[in-house]
């Protein structure tokens, strides 16, 4: 049984910290510190906390690079990290404490979609398929060796949210059985290529906005890849909405407007229409588009 240190944050992070406690010897969690969240701005727990504290797990929460250091020092002698998801690149002294390094799981197959936000950006691309990939890390973003990976379809109307939990699962699976093989010699990390390498930069708000302009496809992709959090948004007579889920309408609409077609919104684009099925108006909770429709006195207007 290795001694390990785990780093991460999100739900997505999760399964692999289970996994790995069942099969190793956690002797320290590593997790980003309470942040303020909404308009109370109180601070929220990470998931990652809220299960490693259910575990009866060591937690640690540094602010600075020294206290960061300073606690995976601490947990030494340490025979390999995890890292999934964590939010932050480690420096070479970090990623040298333990005696077989760190790995990540990553979710894309590398070195496809490197960086911040994988899941997103290959569902905004219209990818038919991604997987997880297993890296040893080195001080590059996600341009560490290979232990292993695994490829998948994306489901024809699967979500951001939904497809990253589907990867977690896979990832933590796939986590423990390359634990094994690397630790006891039977698995070699394989330098990665960096030919047809892709960056999944952060999400930003521009990256939130659709194009009324753009084609339907973009607009479903981007819709799908950006659902449930932080959802796209739509100006829709001026207000901005979020829209969390959309398909292609056989209705024509003129192009920057919306209309109501047989009981639902339908939005007009450059090259077709789109229904918007889920939608999240401001300071409300989301909604089927025939709810939005019913609490409005308009039947039409514009998009932005």
């Amino acid at each position: 049984m290795a001694r390990v240190v785990f780093l991460g944050t999100p739900e997505a992070a999760v399964p692999s910290l289970i996994e790995t406690a069942r099969h190793h010897d956690v002797v320290a969690v590593v997790t980003q510190p309470d942040r303020p969240k909404g308009r109370s701005a109180r601070p929220v727990t990470s998931p990652v906390k809220i299960a490693a504290l259910d575990l009866g797990l060591p937690v640690a929460q540094p602010e600075t690079r020294d206290q960061f250091s300073a606690t995976v020092s601490e947990a030494a002698p340490l025979d390999i990290g995890v890292v999934v998801a964590f939010g932050r690149i480690l420096r070479r002294e970090l990623l040298e404490i333990p005696t077989h390094g760190m790995v990540n799981v990553h979710f894309s197959l590398l070195p496809r979609w490197r960086g911040a936000a994988p899941v997103e950006r290959a569902l905004i691309a219209g990818d038919p398929m991604t997987g997880v990939t297993i890296i040893r890390l080195d001080e590059g973003l996600d341009t560490g060796p290979v232990l292993t990976a695994q490829a998948i379809d994306i489901e024809p109307d699967e979500n951001g949210g939904q497809l990253t939990r589907r990867l977690a699962d896979i990832g933590a699976r796939l986590l423990v059985h390359a634990l094994d093989d690397y630790l006891s010699g039977g698995m070699v990390p394989v330098e990665q290529t960096h030919e047809g390498a892709t960056y999944a930069d952060k999400i930003t708000a521009r990256d939130r906005r659709l194009d009324p302009d753009g084609d339907v496809s973009s607009f479903v992709a981007r819709v799908r890849g950006l659902a449930p959090r932080p959802g796209a948004t739509l100006l829709i007579d001026e207000t901005p909405h979020k829209v969390l889920a959309a398909r292609e309408h056989p209705a024509s609409v003129p192009a920057r407007n919306w209309e109501v077609v047989d009981g639902v919104p339908v939005v007009g684009l450059d090259d077709g229409s789109v229904e918007l099925l889920m939608i999240q108006p401001p300071g409300k909770r989301e909604m089927d588009g025939g709810s939005w429709l019913r609490g409005l006195r308009e039947t039409s207007g514009g998009v932005a």
